[in-house]
């Protein structure tokens, strides 16, 4: 498990310029697919997204005509996201960061989204900062996981989930919002989950009469 952890943090840093690669791979082409799975849960425009990687999800969010703002703690990460921005002509505001202390003003995003994040997104200090720097009825939307429908493929891919960490508690998001809801997206050969979490609304303060 050890060399496990250590193979999967050499993927986010030094070999950081296989994970796309790797990711088509692991899920037999789907994984680009499973990633978009975010963008039909995604409220208002103002957009973060939390660990993005090597930017595919950013580089959507932009061309969809979304504001998209990206954290991630990866240094060799950001700067291929930048890169593939840059390439393309899109804009994106990224920083580098940990989810459990987000650089940013309160009541900033109508969104934030994470998809295939490891074990941080259950982290309570992460839930804490997210919950501030959303608006009022703002959206957290997570993509936790997919599945194929094939015993063995399934295997193998909760066997990678168990390894990196993205297998936490989704209990702890129960109560952090108005509503959370479970969902999943279902094709011939797999399906995505997703995770919704909309914040309480703004209260009302009563008018005096």
């Amino acid at each position: 498990m050890k060399l496990s952890r250590w193979l999967f943090r050499l993927l986010y840093n030094q070999l950081a310029w296989t994970y796309d690669g790797v990711s088509w791979v692991v899920s037999l082409g789907k994984w680009r697919h499973w990633q978009r799975a975010a963008i039909p849960r995604l409220t208002g425009k103002r957009v973060l997204e939390v660990a993005f990687g090597t930017g595919n999800l950013l580089i959507d969010l932009a061309q969809a005509s979304y504001r998209p703002y990206g954290l991630e703690l990866s240094s060799s990460m950001v700067r291929i996201a930048s890169r593939k921005l840059q390439r393309r002509g899109l804009a994106a505001s990224l920083c580098r960061g940990r989810a459990q202390m987000l650089p940013f003003a309160h009541q900033t995003f109508d969104t934030i989204v994470a998809t295939f994040p490891t074990e941080f997104i259950y982290d309570p200090a992460s839930l804490d900062e997210m919950n501030r720097v959303l608006r009022p009825s703002g959206t957290l939307v997570i993509v936790p996981g997919a599945y194929f429908h094939n015993p063995l493929a399934r295997f193998f891919v909760e066997w990678l989930y168990l390894i990196t960490g993205q297998r936490g508690s989704a209990k702890l998001l129960d109560g952090t919002g108005t509503s959370v809801r479970y969902e999943e997206d279902r094709n011939k050969i797999s399906a995505v989950q997703v995770i919704v979490v909309t914040k309480k609304p703004r209260e009302e303060t009563p008018c005096e009469l």
